[in-house]
C-alpha cells in the first residue's frame, strides 16, 4: 500500500503488511503521545476536521493527533454549521474545504457519503465513520490494542479468540474490525446478540471464506467462556427507526465484574468502542468493572492517538522527519501511558 497522499476511507484498503507499516510508526509515535517530546513537523499545516455527526473521541483524537505534530486544526461539527443545510453538494463542499486544508477527515451519517466526498476533495480524506458502514481508524487503533494485550499475556493474534456482543448489525466498528481480522490465520469469531441485530450474512460470509470459525448465538454466559477478547457495543440507537424500537435493545446483554468472575476466563481482555450507555435501561459495560485490570477501553482511547498520528505521518510522507523538529517538553508531564 502506498500511504503517501492517499485517502483511508476502508479496513479493505489495508494487507498485513500495511497494518505492521501503520503499527511500527504509532510505535514511534509514543514519546509525543506521552508528552515526552514534541515535534513541529507539520507546523503550518491544516487539518479540516468535519464532523457532521455527534463524536468526541475521535473528533477530538484526531485533531490532537494532529496537534501534537505540530499542525493546526479547523472544525466543522453539525450539518446545520455548515453551508449543507443550505443545499450545497458535497462535490462544492469539498472542492472548497480541501483548499482550506492540508488533509480532511470527514464523519456523516450516511453510507458512502465520505468516498463521495473524497472524489472531489483535492487533499487526503480519512473516514471517520459513514453511517453504519465503516470506521477504519476504529478498526486499527483496535486491533493495535489486541496485538499490545495479547502480547503482554505472551500471545498474538493468530488464533484469537473473540467475542463480539451486542449490536452487531448497526456497529461500524465491529464491520470494520471483522475485516481486518479476516487477514489473520485460525480465527475463532463468537458473535453474540440478538437475532434482529446479528452481523450481516455479507460479513459472516466473508469470515468463513477466510476459513475461520465461526458461532452465533444470542446468550451472553454461553459465549464468553473461552474467549481472548470480550468485544462489547453499545446498541446504535441513531441507526433505528425510532427511539422504541432501539429500546427493545438495549441492556439486553450487560456484562459486570460478577458476570465476568463466573464465566470469563482469568485474563479476558474487555473492549468496548466507546462511548459505553450508562444510563440504567442500558449500562452494556458496568462501572463495577472500572477497576478491573483486564478492561483496556482506556488503553483503547489512547491508542487512537498513537493510530492516528502515524496515519498522518504516513500519508503526508513526514515518517522519517518527525524527529528533525524534536525537542524536550517545557511544562510539568503526567503519564499517559
Amino acid at each position: 500500500m502506498n500511504f503517501v497522499g492517499s485517502h483511508i476511507l476502508s479496513v479493505s484498503q489495508f494487507d498485513r503488511q500495511a497494518i505492521r507499516t501503520v503499527f511500527e510508526v504509532a510505535d514511534r509515535m509514543l514519546p509525543y503521545a506521552n508528552r515526552q517530546r514534541i515535534t513541529r513537523v507539520l507546523e503550518g499545516a491544516i487539518l479540516g476536521n468535519m464532523f457532521f455527526e455527534p463524536s468526541t473521541r475521535t473528533r477530538v483524537s484526531f485533531g490532537c493527533a494532529w496537534n501534537l505534530l505540530g499542525g493546526e486544526v479547523r472544525e466543522t461539527t453539525e450539518i446545520k454549521a455548515s453551508a449543507i443545510a443550505k443545499g450545497e453538494s458535497f462535490y462544492d463542499t469539498a472542492r472548497v474545504l480541501s483548499g482550506y486544508s492540508d488533509m480532511i477527515v470527514m464523519r456523516h451519517q450516511l453510507e458512502g457519503s465520505v468516498d463521495e466526498f473524497a472524489v472531489a476533495s483535492r487533499v487526503p480524506v480519512i473516514n471517520g465513520g459513514d453511517g453504519a458502514n465503516e470506521h477504519p481508524s476504529q478498526a486499527l487503533l483496535d486491533l493495535y490494542t489486541i496485538r499490545k494485550e495479547m502480547k503482554d499475556r505472551g500471545k498474538n493474534i493468530d488464533g484469537l479468540r473473540i467475542a463480539l456482543v451486542g449490536d452487531l448489525r448497526y456497529g461500524r466498528a465491529v464491520h470494520s474490525l471483522c475485516k481486518l481480522l479476516t487477514l489473520y490465520e485460525n480465527m475463532h469469531f463468537i458473535l453474540i446478540s440478538p437475532p434482529e441485530l446479528s452481523l450481516s450474512a455479507e460479513y459472516v460470509d466473508d469470515i468463513k471464506r477466510a476459513g475461520h470459525k465461526v458461532l452465533e448465538s444470542d446468550e451472553l454466559q454461553t459465549g464468553i467462556g473461552h474467549a481472548d477478547i470480550l468485544y462489547v457495543t453499545r446498541t446504535q440507537e441513531e441507526r433505528f427507526p425510532n427511539q422504541a424500537e432501539a429500546d427493545k435493545y438495549k441492556g439486553l446483554f450487560r456484562l459486570n465484574q460478577s458476570i465476568y468472575t463466573e464465566y470469563c476466563e482469568p485474563n479476558t481482555v474487555i473492549m468496548h468502542p466507546l462511548p459505553r450507555d450508562s444510563r440504567g435501561n442500558a449500562n452494556e459495560l458496568d462501572n463495577d468493572l472500572n477497576e478491573n485490570p483486564n478492561l483496556a477501553i482506556f488503553r483503547q482511547t489512547d491508542n487512537g492517538v498513537l493510530i492516528r498520528m502515524a496515519l498522518f505521518a504516513l500519508i503526508l510522507d513526514v515518517v522519517d522527519k518527525v524527529e528533525e523538529t524534536s525537542s524536550k517538553v517545557n511544562w510539568y508531564t503526567a503519564r499517559r501511558f
